[in-house]
C-alpha cells in the first residue's frame, strides 16, 4: 500500500533541517520508507538516549553536521544535495530554555529560519518548502474557543515571540520572491500543537519527564496541572508536514502555499493532569510534585483545523487516548528492549499510514 501523497515524493530529494531530533526521526523514517531521498541538516543530537541514534538513521540520511545560524555552512550543504524540497524542522523549541536563553531562541527560530529561506531561495533545485512553527505563535487571549490561521499572532515568552518573528520572515520571503512569478519555492507554514509520542526524550516535556520519572524512580514535578493543551502524535505532524511537502509541487501549488492549523480533532481539550492519568494507566504512576512560581506559561490553547481537514485532507488517525496509548506502548518496548526501536517505530507509521488509509 502506498497513500496518493507518498506517490509524489517517492523519489524525490528532500532535506530536513533538524533531522537529528525527535520530530526529525519520524520524518526521516517515514521518507525513507517511502523512497525518498533524504538529506539533514542539523545540530548533533543533544539527549541520551536519542531516537535518531536508536534508530540507526545515520546510515540511511546523508546527514550534515551544523547550525542553521550559520549561513554559509547551510548553503554548502543545499548546494552539495540540491534538494527539490525542503522540511524545516531545526528549531529551538522549549519555553523555559527560552527564559535562559533568550538571545540565541530568536537567533535560531527567526534569523535560522531566514537563513534557510534565502539558502531555498538561492539553490534553484529547491521548489518547495514547508516551515514549521507552533500553536504558539497565536496571540494568547485565554479564551475557550481555538484560533484559526487569520487570527492575530503574539508571543509573551521568548519562545513564542521568536516563533512568531519566524512567521514574520517566511510571509515576507512569500511576498518578496513569489512562486508564482517564478522568483523563489512555494512556501507553507504548518503550526502543530503539543506533540508526543516514543522516542522523546527533551528536557522540560511532559511525557519525557514522565518517562524519566518512571524509569529512573524519581518523582515527575508539574508545573501546571489544569493547563489544556492540543495533545497529539509526531505522526499526525509528520502526516500533514508531507502532505504539503506533496501539495506544493502539485498542479494546485499556489493554493496550499500559506499557513495551516494543524491540530487534535478531539471534540475536548485535555489538561495536563488528565493526560498524566493516562499514562499512568498504560503505564505506572510516578511520584508527584507540584512547582512553585514556575515560569509564566499559558493555560489554555487550541486550534482549529478545519481548513486542514477541508482543503488539505488531513485528518488525525489517532484520538488522544490511543495516542496516549502508542506512545506508553513505545516506551515500554524500547525500555524491555532498545534495539526494537526501529520496529516499534515502523510499526506505528504503518498503523498510522493504515488508519488514514481506511
Amino acid at each position: 500500500m502506498i497513500l496518493d501523497f507518498e506517490k509524489a515524493l517517492a523519489g524525490k530529494k528532500v532535506l530536513v533541517t533538524g533531522h537529528t531530533g525527535f520530530t526529525g526521526s519520524w520524518a526521516c523514517s517515514w521518507l525513507n520508507a517511502i523512497g525518498a531521498q533524504v538529506a539533514g541538516f542539523a545540530l548533533a543530537p543533544d539527549t541520551t538516549p536519542s531516537l535518531f541514534e536508536a534508530l540507526g538513521l545515520d546510515a540511511e540520511v546523508q546527514a550534515t553536521t551544523g547550525d542553521i545560524r550559520d549561513y554559509d555552512a547551510l548553503l554548502a550543504c543545499f548546494e552539495a544535495h540540491q534538494p527539490e524540497l525542503v522540511l524545516h524542522l531545526a528549531a529551538q523549541p522549549l519555553v523555559r530554555r527560552s527564559y535562559r536563553e533568550p538571545v540565541s531562541t530568536f537567533a535560531v527560530n527567526a534569523q535560522g529560519t531566514a537563513h534557510v529561506l534565502e539558502v531555498a531561495r538561492t539553490v534553484k533545485s529547491v521548489r518547495a518548502v514547508v516551515c514549521i512553527t507552533t500553536d504558539k505563535v497565536y496571540k494568547n487571549n485565554e479564551w475557550p474557543w481555538p484560533y484559526r490561521e487569520n487570527d492575530p499572532l503574539g508571543g509573551k515568552d521568548p519562545y513564542s515571540a521568536s516563533k512568531s518573528a519566524a512567521e514574520m520572515v517566511i510571509q515576507s520571503y512569500a511576498a518578496s520572491y513569489p512562486f508564482s512569478e517564478g522568483r523563489g519555492p512555494a512556501i507553507a507554514i504548518a503550526r502543530g500543537g503539543n506533540i508526543v509520542g516514543g522516542g522523546d526524550w527533551s528536557e522540560d516535556r511532559l511525557i519525557p519527564d514522565f518517562v524519566r520519572s518512571v524509569v529512573e524512580g524519581t518523582s515527575l514535578t508539574l508545573r501546571y496541572p489544569d493547563a489544556t493543551r492540543p495533545w497529539q502524535h509526531v505522526l499526525a505532524l509528520v502526516h500533514g508536514y508531507l502532505l504539503l511537502l506533496s501539495r506544493l509541487i502539485g498542479p494546485r501549488a499556489l493554493d496550499f502555499a500559506r499557513a495551516w492549523n494543524l491540530g487534535p480533532q478531539d471534540p475536548r481539550q485535555y489538561s495536563v493532569r488528565e493526560v498524566l492519568e493516562l499514562m499512568s494507566s498504560e503505564w505506572q504512576r510516578p511520584a508527584l510534585e507540584y512547582a512553585s512560581n514556575p515560569l509564566p506559561e499559558a493555560g489554555a490553547l487550541a486550534l482549529d483545523s478545519s481548513l486542514a481537514r477541508n482543503l488539505l485532507g488531513w485528518a488525525p488517525a489517532w484520538d488522544t487516548h490511543r495516542v496516549i496509548r502508542e506512545t506508553a506502548a513505545w516506551y515500554r518496548g524500547y525500555y524491555d528492549s532498545p534495539h526494537a526501536a526501529r520496529q516499534l517505530t515502523l510499526a506505528q507509521i504503518n498503523a498510522w499510514r493504515e488508519g488514514i488509509a481506511a
